[in-house]
């Protein structure tokens, strides 16, 4: 990388003149977290690219915020957000490179022409609500949306600057006394609690923004920070100057109790512009909500504003499951809106009414499963003879936090959870077998390499725990708990396990190979480059590879390293951004993404014979944030908003369409990586739920019910892959629960 150069002997006055490749054009800003700069991408792209003060990039947690801005960043690049290009948080100078949006910030429009018209503020209203109900759906909290924040493009308002946005069950907190945000536009919650600030502090922040937009100044105005927040928590707003039909939603935004405030759905109906024909001056009408491929074209019928409708079909309510979730899952979830982020308004009465519904809806539930099996589905067999579905709460582990699971075996089910290091239950019936506290080690999965966490793997005859926010990496005996030998390693490292040796990656390339029995180093040398994503053979001593996608996002290289030696054994360069899947009965397979970073194809290559031949299968509709796993050669791909497309690789070349199997709306916004076995297809909800895809079929034929905290409080953003072992299939949820189905009869859950 060249070198970042400073123009100056003041932070005020650097300019450096790369970053990364990208030559840095022109200062479009400056703020306290860093510069922005216009750049141009090989491929011409016009980028906006950050880059980070230099007295910052020395600070660890600073580095630790700005990995979780790009994380963020990455997460809800969307209709409404800056897509995310490229990043480097690990450089000498971090920066992040998003595509550049024409257009001023909503406080530079307001500032030079004035206060925007009432329908220009209810379409820039409506744009940013359903911002926030994608940027909530991926489980992130904006925490600073304010009028500089958001830029008024053609093609509708987009959100930017994601510096101390957090995912919900970040561990990344708020240091005590110390406040984040920006006075006018904070709720009253991040002045009281910071710690326990949620997605509904984005809703006051954007009633806010709305009064400003409507009259130039903020609901709360004074020219001392510390008048405001006072204002803020015990003052109503001044609502003076908003159109008097609007009155009413923006004061419901401000209202100081989070839970009286209207979801960004709510918000969506309630703004919807009456006319197309005035607007702010760099703003688009903004158009009724587009269908999806498979669609029959007809106009959806109007919403009720009580309740979000989704692209597709939404699965029925099957048999009403046997648990204290049943319900939950019979009455009161719409399987089209359960797994939005959830409102903790109301949730006793809410429950009270789906127990009232619980036998009819039970009734309705065996219908469904009738008329299923009457049209070709297969009829699933009884429950496993002397297994009985279980549900444990992790003794040591946080009360409220997900685990993370891996099988060892059919005799022993692994997991780790925030304040459990690791613990060891029985697959028959949930029984612990052991359980070790993590002390001050850092949640599992707070930091890695998905969004699944890091799942104790066993290599080398003991079992690996990886603490990546704290740097530790632990081998514990997998009968007893105890420990054997223990490392420090770069925060944030990728950790894989290949046979009896672990491979320790850091963000720069270093590759760090060890004896998984003892700990003992064999060898250290750089591979893949950085950015790599690596993957190996489950469960098998062959190649490690690695696919490091150009700077530009235009190639990528994919090597194979010999994980004993160290030595390179192939290496091949691939067009497309790909990012590897599985190794599967010697083919690669790997998700081609496009520069937006949506999913475009399926890419298959021939691991025995050096990458080649090449086989590239194009998807009939691209994939935002797309997950997969394989089965045999049909490859399963999950993507945000819920969709779920099963595409047959081994087909004869030909269009997209003959290559695709079946594609499903699940109707579910934020899904785990999808998991193949007995018959079906596994998928984890945000809402704790779990759901069985049928594999040929494509239907739902099996849900369990919500596993959320008691006041609901606890929607996941760390999603893990359920475990499918034995005929049954393991999972967890945000309620600290793991629990065990019946994989061959879903139907019955």
């Amino acid at each position: 990388m060249p070198p970042l150069r400073s123009t100056g002997p003041f932070p005020e006055a650097e300019h450096p003149e790369f970053a990364g490749q990208y030559r840095l054009e022109a200062c479009l800003g400056n703020g306290g977290m860093g510069v922005v700069h216009l750049a141009t991408s090989a491929s011409g792209l016009r980028l906006a690219v950050k880059v980070i003060h230099a007295e910052h990039a020395s600070d660890t947690e600073f580095r630790a915020r700005f990995r979780q801005e790009v994380a963020a960043a990455r997460r809800v690049s969307g209709a409404f957000t800056a897509p995310v290009v490229d990043a480097d948080p690990g450089a000498d100078r971090p920066w992040m490179a998003t595509l550049f949006i024409e257009g001023p910030t909503l406080a530079e429009r307001v500032k030079r022409n004035g206060p925007l018209d009432p329908d220009g503020l209810r379409r820039a209203g409506a744009g940013l609500a359903e911002a926030l109900r994608d940027i909530h759906r991926a489980g992130v909290v904006h925490r600073d949306l304010k009028p500089s924040n958001v830029l008024l493009a053609k093609d509708g308002p987009k959100v930017i600057d994601f510096g101390i946005s957090r995912p919900v069950d970040s561990d990344l907190r708020t240091e005590t006394g110390k406040l984040i945000g920006t006075p006018p536009f904070m709720a009253p919650e991040q002045f009281q609690r910071p710690r326990e600030v949620g997605p509904e502090a984005d809703v006051f922040a954007l009633g806010a923004v709305l009064v400003h937009a409507a009259t130039g100044r903020g609901p709360f105005d004074s020219d001392s920070p510390y008048i405001v927040a006072y204002q803020v928590v015990h003052n109503e707003p001044d609502l003076s100057g908003v159109p008097e039909d609007l009155v009413p939603l923006l004061a419901r935004c401000l209202a100081k109790d989070p839970q009286a405030r209207p979801t960004p759905y709510e918000l969506m109906v309630a703004l919807r512009a009456t006319s197309p024909s005035s607007a702010y001056d760099t703003q688009a009408y903004i158009p009724a909500q587009r269908g999806f491929p498979g669609t029959t074209g007809k106009p959806a019928p109007e919403p009720d504003p009580g309740q979000e409708p989704e692209p597709g079909h939404a699965p029925k309510p099957l048999q009403a499951p046997k648990s204290g979730h049943a319900a939950a899952a019979a009455s009161d979830v719409d399987p089209a809106t359960a797994d939005a982020p959830p409102r903790r308004r109301g949730r006793r009465s809410r429950w009270a009414l789906a127990a009232a519904a619980f036998t009819v809806l039970a009734s309705a539930g065996a219908v469904a499963i009738s008329a299923a099996a009457d049209d070709g589905a297969p009829v699933a067999p009884r429950t496993e003879p002397g297994f009985r579905p279980w549900s444990v709460a992790l003794e040591d582990g946080a009360a409220d936090a997900t685990p993370v699971c891996s099988a060892g075996g059919e005799e022993a089910l692994y997991c780790t959870a925030p304040g459990m290091k690791a613990a060891r239950l029985n697959p028959a019936d949930g029984s612990p077998v052991w359980s070790a506290d993590a002390g001050d080690a850092a949640p599992a999965g707070a930091s890695g390499q998905s969004d699944e966490g890091l799942a104790p793997q066993l290599a080398g005859g003991l079992l690996h725990v990886v603490t990546p926010g704290a740097g530790h990496y632990e081998a514990l005996d997998p009968r007893t708990g105890e420990p054997r030998w223990d490392l420090d390693v770069p925060a944030y490292a990728t950790v894989l396990t290949v046979g009896d040796t672990v491979l320790l990656v850091n963000d720069a390339g270093l590759v760090r190979a060890v004896d998984a029995a003892t700990g003992e180093e064999r060898w250290r040398k750089r591979h893949g480059g950085p950015g790599a994503h690596w993957v190996s053979h489950p469960g098998g001593d062959g190649p490690a590879i690695a696919a490091a996608p150009s700077p530009d996002g235009t190639s990528t290289r994919i090597s194979a390293v010999d994980p004993r030696g160290g030595e390179l054994l192939w290496s091949t360069r691939l067009a497309g951004s790909l990012t590897p899947v599985e190794l599967w009965d010697g083919s690669l397979y790997l998700l081609s993404a496009g520069t937006d970073g949506f999913t475009r194809a399926v890419v298959t290559l021939d691991t025995t014979t050096h990458g080649r031949p090449v086989r590239r299968v194009p998807l009939t509709v691209p994939a935002d944030q797309a997950q997969a796993t394989v089965s045999g050669q049909v490859v399963y791909i999950a993507a945000a908003g819920g969709s779920l497309t099963a595409v047959d690789t081994a087909r004869p070349a030909g269009s997209a369409q003959d290559a695709e199997l079946w594609r499903l709306e699940t109707g579910v916004a934020h899904l785990s990586r999808p998991v193949a076995g007995a018959g079906a297809v596994f998928l984890s909800a945000a809402d704790g739920r779990l759901l069985a895809v049928d594999a040929k079929l494509g239907r739902v034929v099996g849900q369990t019910g919500l596993r959320m905290a008691d006041d609901g409080s606890t929607y996941a953003s760390l999603l893990p892959a359920p475990v499918v072992l034995g005929g049954r299939v393991y999972a967890t949820a945000p309620d600290g629960s793991v629990f065990a189905v019946d994989a061959k009869d879903p139907a019955r859950w």
